[in-house]
């Protein structure tokens, strides 16, 4: 059942005239349900469910609801408001029951955006038995293709950066391509294809890592982000859409954000259609903070999860002890059980601890501290906790691993009103509030509390372990493998001193008292063992809880742990079962384990409440279901929300004052648990006063349910669960694990027990890492079991059931010598020993255990259970004997040594010696049974390898080699009319009466009598043991220890080690046992029927029969041959079923009928089907008038559905008297075949099945000859019809006559109809009649129909009413060509009316201003749009399959299809009533024709790369019927998203050449091609249809221009044809064509154009009429359809998409009109004109060597993607004051789309790359301002990034120019954005804009003059680069730059004059006269001696 509750609806568009009267409608698959109108209401409350019945079909994961709102109209069509689809793929998947979708924007037509949106609930309840489970980790690995587009980058840190994104999932890493600046825009599609389990899947990482790829640094890391897997499934559609992820450095607590970057991804499973992207013109103005992927207003925060590790317990051996052993030799310690070197590593979100390696030591004590710190919210889950086993020499082997769920551990106090734990993440709002805790809301915490390891089996072997996954978390672990006390806490903010510390010892000393043990008891009672195949050696079942009860464990002390071996019996039909009769074995275990019942009461009380309202809510569904009175179903109502208030209230989770280990965790999940359930129970009382309509409440119910369920979840159980174990001999087989509080006993309250405490339970083993999924089952066992504290074992004798008896046994042994008995010819063995012979005892050595005492003295007891006779209870046995003989390799066959053996080799009777028992007779002699793996001798054979004495394996087929041969003999018989139950007594009294029992070798098959060749006997000894101070069962649990002494043991033995102590474990325990008292019953299994079984023959079917299993007994029903939906309509019938036990708890819990379904086959083994179980309806009293109903059981086949049972089943306590109440035996079909019987069978009424048997198509071949001339077979319900043969395929694929018709006898109740199973036949020579193909069609429902309503649907459809048109038709007139369509053409094409149609107003121009038409863009295939019905209105296509279906992928044997349909209804059954006109009628004529197609292929949507580069090289390739188009000429390199644009036109013949498959290739030059993926279109389908899919109805009928009419008739033709097929008169035309009547209603042309713009290009008015009639009657319009590629190699992954339409049109009619024309757009060229003029403010990066500030400026530019075209001024020098003159220009050439505002760039991306690729990249033009160095690197000064189509407004004078300008744009502020303009529309712009570095702020300023110049105008308007010719528009002078501008080195007198001069001026002046002075005293020194000596000599001169 599908619920849809109609919430509400906001915003609805209002009417010209008042608001709207809302009505809704829901459709699912073709049905369609309404809600009430609402009078004039724009946000109207409807709260109404709507309900739709599946009929037992499951969802599937491509299942959708459609939701439309309409106007209501009271007169005319209502009209149309707005749509949404909705998918249902998570109810399917069973990730949810219930569905909320909240505020689902509704768009129109076009698929735009209205502004409106509904809020709806949808409830789904799976059919009976369909469980699907998402994260079973036995389902095997899924194939999952995860999507990541990186979009672009803003505000990323750094300067002059070039950056790329890494992104790593599941170990694959792709990048992105490397990209400038801090705004880089990528938009680049990586594809993971991923195989592997989804519960490992979801746990991968998704990393994002932005690399600043110009550094080589280590650091180049500029930010990272990372989410798990599981977040992006758990999000809608499974998607995340064009978000923004913050991005943070890892290393660094206290950074902040370090840039965003934009992303979209697509978790995309098998079957999934990816959703559709939206990608908005606004892109670039949205808002980062408000579309972050995390929660608004958070931020990351650093927190710390210090994870507490004290100590583990119970670590199992992980090392060899060779080395230990050479040890002990040389005198050192022995320690076996400590050789583990353990240490456990923490895991989470990427990041890895370990603690320390404690060596040899099997219970560390580590007492270490784990921080690990992570930023919060975080995207990851789960902290992966894994103990590891260190090795020096090879890798760490894992011990075992477990995992804390945050989700589970923390809370945000929403999830009361909401789903529990319904976020996974929202808890971390926490960390946002004050203090992390609100009233219910608590941040992560767990413990002090152990937490127990599951893995591989404990056992230690040196080989390999098979089940090592296991103990890495993946799977189920099979065995307890020790535990480890943790505590986890998170700490905010602040960061830890060490990663991993030492735990303080006040700490330490605080979690002793978490270690306090209590001492628990478990019993365990098996009451049978059953459906066992392989019997082999003695079995016994081993019982343990954590270490405690392991049998091969020596850490803990011997526990009666075991059940005695047993052998087991053959049951005489087909299992084997374990004979305990009365005697029921009892295991006893004590164990040590802290007090948690606080926490286990709780989980139980909730688990008591849920199982309540569960069952109570499957008998309202089923009252639903079955549509009883409106009174009952109220009575079912009130009595479930009753019974739930009541629970609620009667039983409140218990207080957890005083309690015991009480952690931060329990009183936070109390305050939880308390503050939920009260929730519930206050909306039960709210429902149960208000609800007005019952149904509407189940969405509710079953959300409770699921949040009560979610409720009992309990992190900190430390109790580890009950393993169940069988042990085949010493070896594990099979196990099952229980958690221990579903036994677990509370004195707390009955409630707080648990399910199964001291009640039955049905058990199914399985298989450790069972890869056959349980295909087979080892063993069912019925247990009862009681777990309690050692204080409350009292309280286990009110549970026990029958008397429990304790005794000591061993056996006392004899053989065989000459004829003698004695203790003498004993080899190996002791004449007392235990059961297996190998232990020596002697009475002596047994000592009762501490608190028992010997009641009595030893005596002899045989085991008389053990020898009940195989054939007790059954009235029908096989005995069987293998004859055995043996040879030398190539020798003759001889008898062997031991020529007759049982099944397990040991020595039987020769068949002469088997004797008839009393009470029976033979039914058949001796035959060799074949029916097994054998040859025709039913021989098999096999290679003895000593040291066995038989083979281990044997085969079918001799060889030369083979030394022994054994066949199987069986004879039936049967019981002899005998009193009930007097054979088996006579049988158990006889024996021997010294109670021995004898063997003819010494193993483990004994009989009564002694037989000839019997040479070992034995017999038990026992004796009885009573407890000293206790009465009553309880006594049991004080049976602890060994009752061997080993001191006895070992002087007598005389041996020191302690390794016998591991061979007295089991032997010397005692054994207990209960006697219960036994009641005959009568069972009675009704199996009517199945359906959809596999197929596993050859001829595409099965020979089905079943087994019935119940207990020890089982039967089979009888084979039925080829078949998938086999009726057996029978009744099994077991007479007497013994069973032990109180009726009422058999009548509480029935044992299980299990049915298994075999395929039965000639040769060779029989194939199991699949798996049913059900439950029998227990009648204690024969009179009872209730009879059981039969029901549909999933039958299960390796964890898959395989089909259903109808099945029944009851079963009658009988009374001693005998069988006088028992019900009437049913009638008999045949000896010993007993009916259904009337009161159970379905009720029958005549029924008619006409089946329109059209043809068939695509037949492959069989048997290597093709199909030629088939014939179709129709069987239903017991009845078959044959159609004619085709005589051709080739010629003509249909069927000469198209209608058969069968009257058959169908039950009334659609649950219990039969399938149509359809048969084809190949009629080839000599006679035979092969099957070739068969398809089974399993609801009936869909083509019921009532035969009196006449609908078209039978009729003709639209397109083939042509041919029978004698009329000439028509032509149209070839369209004139004028100068105007020449003009018009270059501002409107096809693309302005794709992207009109799409919504993208942008891109189309002045289209849709014209009034011209637009198309319908359907996001799917047209078979897939609900209104359409698949197009199969006049056949439906059914595959037709072969041969055996064994892998699940998709459609491995289909091998052709059938064409046709089927009408069902009933007959009545009075002959005298006349039969009801027949349906199909007045049928088109089946023959070829010829037709023209035109399949026009308009674009790929993110096709899966082919290429190494992440890309791939599309191009088209269509193939119909023989003919094949291959466009390779025109391959796209490198895309994913191609615009194809391409149309082409072929002819072909339908129905022969009706599938036409377009495929998408990658082009590759050396390599062959690759397929990318295909699609294929059944043509014939389209043409057929009465919907006219065959061309799309346009809106207008356009004679000229782009939209012109292409049809082959006119509208008018088309209306009157659709008159004829609907029956009607001929539409009549008025008033010179605007106004007709058609259908009885009136249309004018006014009301369809009266508010349309009338363009030139229309045609006349009728015809123009004719058409807008057409369009309101459900036709296909005109369209682009949207499919999904798939490939071989991936065939349910969506490998892209394509949009595409297909035009058929026959050749017959005429020439149709032209072909659009949708060639792509192709783009401008444009020339951006930059001239630099001055620069202002710039930083003065260097200082001169005269010590002045100053920069060497020039200036640089590029636009993004055009890297190679920089272009650079020529340099101002020494601009002293920030200033730089330039006056130069930059030319820069590039491609603009103007529809897409994008930048087109082509270029290679490699010097050795073919092709260019081409770049879609937003125009932008980036600004940098440098400082020129000539002896060193250029020095970076600043730059602006300008986006042309969002420009910054420049400021007119630098003072208005700031950094303020540029954060206005990217901040997007409001006020401001109207002040940016695209340059494109002003195409000049003029002013200063800043410069800037991160985070350093304004560097300078550089004045500009922009200009965008077409290429029509750049002629008229040249301008050149730089300075250079042509130097105008505007010319550029050379700038007057400062005569201080000049470079030092080229002009030295400027230098002279400006640097130093200027500089130095007054120092050179000082010099200067300093020189002359100095000269002058030089002079003066030089000249003054000899002037003086001159006046000396002559001083007169």
């Amino acid at each position: 059942m599908l619920r849809v509750v109609v919430e509400s609806a906001k915003g609805l568009p209002k009417k010209k005239v008042g608001s709207p009267d809302p009505i809704t409608s829901v459709i699912f698959k073709d049905e369609k349900k309404k809600t009430k109108s609402i009078d004039s209401e724009v946000n109207p409350v409807w709260n109404e469910v709507l309900e739709f019945d599946l009929k037992g079909t499951p969802l599937d994961s491509s299942s959708f609801i459609d939701v439309i709102v309409k106007d209501y109209e009271t007169i005319g069509k209502d009209k149309f408001l707005g749509s949404t689809k909705i998918s249902l793929r998570d109810l399917a998947s069973g990730h949810a029951k219930s569905l909320p979708s909240k505020n689902v924007p509704l768009v129109n037509e076009n698929g735009q955006n209205i502004g409106a949106s509904i809020d709806l609930v949808i409830g789904y309840d799976p059919p009976a038995g369909a469980i699907p489970n998402p994260n079973d980790s036995q389902a095997g690995d899924a194939t999952v293709d995860i999507r990541v587009r990186i979009i672009e980058a803003r505000q990323l840190p750094g300067n002059n950066i070039k950056p790329v994104v890494k992104v790593n999932v599941c170990g694959q890493t792709h990048r992105t391509r490397i990209k400038r600046g801090n705004n880089p825009f990528f938009d680049e599609m990586f594809f993971y294809n991923v195989n592997m389990l989804p519960s490992d899947l979801f746990e991968q990482n998704i990393s994002f890592r932005i690399y600043n790829s110009y550094s080589l640094r280590a650091d180049s890391l500029m930010g990272e982000f990372k989410l798990d897997v599981g977040y992006v499934y758990d999000e809608p559609a499974h998607c995340v859409m064009r978000k923004w992820l913050l991005l943070n450095d890892p290393e660094e607590s206290s950074s902040g954000a370090k840039g965003y970057l934009k992303v979209t991804l697509f978790v995309v499973g098998a079957g999934d259609e990816p959703p559709v992207e939206n990608r908005e013109s606004n892109d670039d103005q949205d808002d980062i903070e408000n579309n972050l992927l995390l929660p608004a207003g958070v931020t990351l925060r650093w927190a710390t999860l210090s994870l507490k590790v004290f100590r583990a317990e119970d670590i199992p051996q992980m090392d060899d002890a060779f080395v230990q052993s050479l040890k002990g030799i040389f005198g050192g310690d022995e320690n076996k059980k400590n050789l583990v070197d353990p240490f456990l590593e923490a895991r989470f979100a990427g990041k890895k601890l370990c603690t320390q390696i404690i060596e040899k030591n099997a219970n560390p004590e580590w007492n270490q501290v784990l921080n690990l710190q992570v930023k919060f919210p975080s995207m990851c889950e789960r902290i992966k906790l894994t103990v590891f086993d260190w090795d020096r020499v090879t890798g760490n082997d894992a011990v075992g691993t477990t995992y804390l769920n945050l989700a589970k551990i923390a809370s945000s106090g929403g999830e009361v009103e909401g789903g529990l734990f319904s976020s996974r993440y929202n808890f971390f709002l926490l960390y946002y509030s004050n203090t992390g805790e609100s009233e219910v809301g608590f941040l992560p915490v767990f413990g002090p509390c152990y937490v127990n390891l599951y893995g591989s089996p404990r056992e230690f072997t040196g080989l390999p372990d098979p089940y090592e996954d296991l103990n890495l978390g993946k799977g189920d672990g099979v065995a307890y493998r020790g535990r480890i006390l943790v505590e986890l806490s998170t700490k905010l903010e602040g960061k830890a001193d060490k990663a991993v510390d030492g735990i303080p010892n006040d700490d330490i000393l605080v979690v002793q008292k978490y270690q306090r043990r209590r001492k628990y008891c478990l019993c365990a009672v098996f009451h049978s063992a059953s459906m066992i195949q392989e019997p082999g050696e003695p079995i016994q079942f081993e019982v343990s809880i954590g270490n405690y009860g392991n049998k091969l464990d020596t850490t803990c002390k011997p526990l009666a742990s075991t059940t005695q071996y047993s052998c087991a019996v053959f049951d005489g039909n087909h299992y084997y079962y374990l004979p305990w009769a009365g005697t029921k074995p009892v295991v006893v275990v004590n164990s040590f384990w802290e007090d948690i019942s606080h926490r286990l009461d709780a989980v139980n009380i909730i688990l008591y409440i849920t199982n309540h309202l569960q069952s109570n809510l499957e008998v309202f569904k089923t009252a639903v279901l079955a549509k009883v009175s409106d009174n009952q179903l109220v009575e079912v109502w009130l009595k479930l929300l009753n019974q739930l208030i009541e629970d609620l209230e009667s039983f409140p989770t218990p207080e957890l004052e005083g309690r015991p280990n009480l952690t931060s965790l329990d009183i936070q999940l109390k305050k939880l648990r308390d503050s939920a359930l009260n929730t519930i129970k206050e909306g039960a009382k709210r429902m149960r006063e208000e609800a007005r309509e019952i149904k509407e409440t189940l969405t509710d119910l079953e959300s409770w349910l699921d949040k009560l369920k979610q409720l009992a979840e309990e992190p900190q159980n430390s109790l580890p669960d009950v393993i169940i174990w069988m042990l085949r001999g010493e070896k594990r087989v099979a196990y099952s694990r229980i958690p221990a509080h579903q036994i677990l006993f509370s004195t707390y309250s009955e409630q707080a027990c648990g399910q199964h405490c001291g009640k039955m339970q049905t058990v199914f083993l399985q298989y450790p890492m069972d890869k056959a999924k349980g295909s087979k089952v080892p063993v069912q066992i019925r247990v009862n079991m009681w777990l309690g504290l050692s204080a409350h074992e009292k309280k286990f004798n009110s549970f026990s059931e029958g008397t429990f008896s304790v005794f000591a046994e061993l056996y006392e042994n004899q053989a065989k010598v000459f004829g003698k008995w004695g203790t003498t010819g004993l080899v190996g063995r002791h004449k007392y020993s235990d059961v297996t012979g190998k232990l020596k005892l002697k009475q002596e050595y047994f000592m009762p255990p501490r608190g028992w005492e010997w009641e009595e003295d030893w005596f002899i007891d045989p085991e008389k259970a053990l020898l009940t006779e195989a054939d007790a209870g059954h009235t029908e046995f096989m005995d069987e004997v293998f004859q055995n003989e043996t040879r030398f390799p190539g020798g003759e066959w001889k008898a062997a040594s031991e020529p007759f053996t049982d099944v397990n080799g040991e020595k039987s009777r020769n068949p002469g010696e088997f004797e008839c028992p009393p009470g029976w007779m033979w039914e058949d002699e001796w035959t060799v049974d074949d029916n097994r793996a054998v040859d025709d001798q039913g021989w098999e054979y096999g290679v003895t390898i000593p040291p066995d004495d038989k083979p281990r394996s044997w085969v079918s087929a001799e060889k030369v080699y083979h030394v022994h041969r054994r066949r199987r003999l069986v004879r039936p018989r049967k019981r002899a009319a005998v009193p009930a139950g007097s054979a088996a007594e006579v049988l158990r009294d006889q024996g021997d009466p010294e109670g021995w029992e004898f063997s003819s070798l010494i193993g483990w098959k004994f009989h009564q009598k002694e037989r000839s060749s019997d040479t070992f006997r034995r017999r038990r000894w026992r004796r009885k043991m009573a407890p000293e101070d206790r009465l009553g069962a309880s006594a049991i649990f004080q049976l602890e220890g060994a009752l061997v002494s080993y001191e006895c043991q070992s002087n007598e033995k005389e041996k020191g080690s302690k390794g016998d102590t591991t061979k007295l474990f089991g032997a010397n325990t005692p054994t207990s046992h209960t006697h219960m008292t036994s009641y005959m019953y009568h069972l009675r299994v009704y199996i009517y029927q199945a359906r959809n079984l596999a197929s596993m023959d050859k001829d595409s079917f099965s020979d089905p029969y079943a087994h019935i299993s119940f207990l020890h007994v089982s039967k089979t029903t009888e084979k039925l041959q080829a078949t998938l939906n086999p009726t057996w309509d029978q009744t099994l019938i077991f007479n007497d079923v013994q069973i032990y036990g109180d009726p009422q708890s058999i009548a509480s819990r029935p044992p299980d009928v299990v049915m298994e379904f075999y395929d039965h086959d000639q040769v060779g083994k029989d194939e199991l089907l699949g798996r049913s179980v059900c439950r029998p309806m227990v009648k204690l009293n024969p009179g009872m008038e209730q009879t059981p109903r039969l029901l549909w059981h999933p039958i299960i086949q390796k964890g898959q559905r395989a089909g259903e049972a109808l099945v029944a089943a009851e079963l009658i306590l009988k009374d001693k008297s005998g069988e006088t109440d028992l019900p009437l035996v049913p009638p008999k079909r045949a000896e010993n075949l007993y009916m259904v019987p009337q009161g159970i069978r379905p009720v029958v009424q005549l029924t008619a099945v006409e089946i329109l048997a059209w043809g068939l198509r695509n037949m492959k071949p069989f048997q290597l000859a093709s199909v030629s001339s088939p014939s179709l077979v129709v069987e239903c319900g017991g009845q078959r019809v044959e159609s004619a043969v085709i005589k051709n395929m080739k010629k003509s694929p249909n069927f000469p006559t198209s209608v058969l018709f069968i009257k058959v006898l169908l039950p009334k109740d659609e649950m219990y109809t039969p399938p149509i199973v359809l048969k084809v036949i190949d009629h080839r020579p000599f006679g035979r009649k092969p099957v070739v193909g068969q398809c089974t069609i399993t609801s009936l429902e869909e083509f019921r129909c009532d035969p009196y309503v006449i609908t078209a649907e039978g009729a003709m459809s639209s397109k083939m009413f042509m041919y029978s048109m004698s009329a000439a038709v028509d032509k149209m007139a070839s369209p004139t060509s004028s100068h105007f369509v020449c003009m018009e053409k270059e501002t409107v094409d096809w693309w302005s009316k794709f992207y009109a149609s799409t919504g993208d107003q942008e891109k189309c121009g002045p289209y849709l201003k014209k009034g011209y038409d637009t198309l319908k863009v359907y996001d799917s295939d047209l078979e897939s749009v609900p209104e359409f019905k698949g197009l199969t209105d006049f056949c439906d296509t059914f595959k037709l399959l072969r041969g055996k279906n064994e892998s699940g992928d998709d459609d491995p044997t289909v091998v052709g299809e059938f064409k046709g349909s089927f009408k069902v209804y009933p007959l009545s059954d009075d002959p005298g009533v006349a039969a009801p006109p027949r349906q199909f009628r007045e049928l088109p004529e089946s023959g070829p024709q010829e037709c023209l197609v035109r399949i026009y292929v308009v674009r790929a949507i993110d096709l899966q790369p082919k290429d190494n580069n992440g890309r791939c090289d599309p191009y088209i390739k269509i193939s119909l019927g023989k003919k094949s188009i291959d466009d390779q000429d025109h391959y796209l390199p490198n895309t994913t998203s191609p615009v194809f644009g391409r149309m082409f036109e072929m002819t072909c013949f339908l129905p022969q050449d009706k599938d036409l498959k377009i495929s998408v290739y990658d082009y590759d030059l050396l390599s062959r091609d690759e397929k990318v993926g295909e699609t294929v279109i059944d043509l014939e389908n389209r043409f057929l249809s009465r919907y006219n899919s065959y061309c799309g109805l346009p809106q207008t009928y356009c004679i000229t221009g782009i939209n012109q009419w292409r049809d082959q008739l006119k509208p008018s033709q088309i209306l009157d044809n659709l008159a004829r097929l609907k029956g009607l008169s001929r539409p009549r035309t008025e008033d010179n064509g605007t106004s007709l009547t058609f259908n009885g209603k009136e249309y004018t042309l006014a009301e369809f154009e009266g508010t349309k713009e009338i363009h030139q290009h229309l045609g006349p008015p009728r015809e123009r009429l004719c058409l807008h009639v057409l369009r309101t009657q459900g036709l296909v319009p005109e369209h682009v359809e949207t499919r999904t590629l798939y490939s071989t190699f991936q065939p349910n992954l969506s490998q892209g998409r394509l949009q595409m339409w297909v035009d058929v049109f026959p050749k017959s009619i005429g020439i149709p009109g032209p072909p659009f024309d949708i060639t792509p757009r192709k783009p401008k060229k444009y020339f951006l004109r930059a001239v630099i003029w001055n620069t202002t403010d710039v930083t003065l990066d260097e200082t001169s060597i005269t010590g002045e500030h100053m920069s060497d400026i020039y200036v640089k530019g590029w636009m993004p993607g055009m890297e190679e075209d920089k272009q650079k001024t020529d340099v101002h020098y020494r601009s002293l004051d920030g200033d730089g003159n330039f006056n130069w220009r930059f030319v820069f050439e590039f491609e603009y789309l103007p529809a897409e505002q994008l930048c087109l760039v082509s270029k290679k991306e490699h010097f050795w790359s073919l092709d260019k690729t081409e770049f879609r990249i937003p125009p932008k033009l980036i600004i940098q301002i440098w400082d020129n160095d000539k002896f060193s690197l250029d020095d970076y000064l600043g730059m602006v990034e300008l986006d042309l189509r969002n420009l910054v407004p420049p400021a007119k004078t630098p003072e208005k120019c700031s950094l303020k300008m540029i954060d206005d744009v990217e901040m997007g502020t409001p006020h401001k954005m109207e002040q940016a303009k695209s340059l494109f529309a002003q195409q000049s712009v003029n002013g200063w804009w800043p410069c800037f570095i991160e985070q350093e702020g304004n560097r300078g300023k550089v004045e500009m003059t922009l200009e965008i110049v077409s290429e029509a105008d750049v002629d008229e308007r040249p301008a050149g680069k730089g300075r250079d010719e042509p130097n105008m528009n505007p010319k550029l002078d050379p700038p007057k730059r400062p005569e201080t501008s000049f470079f030092w080195f080229t002009n030295p007198c400027k230098t002279m004059k400006f640097i130093v001069w200027r500089r130095f001026k007054w120092l050179f002046l000082g010099l200067l006269i300093l020189l002359i002075v100095v000269l002058f005293v030089a002079i003066l020194l030089y000249s003054l001696p000899n002037y003086i000596s001159m006046k000396i000599v002559k001083p007169n001169v």
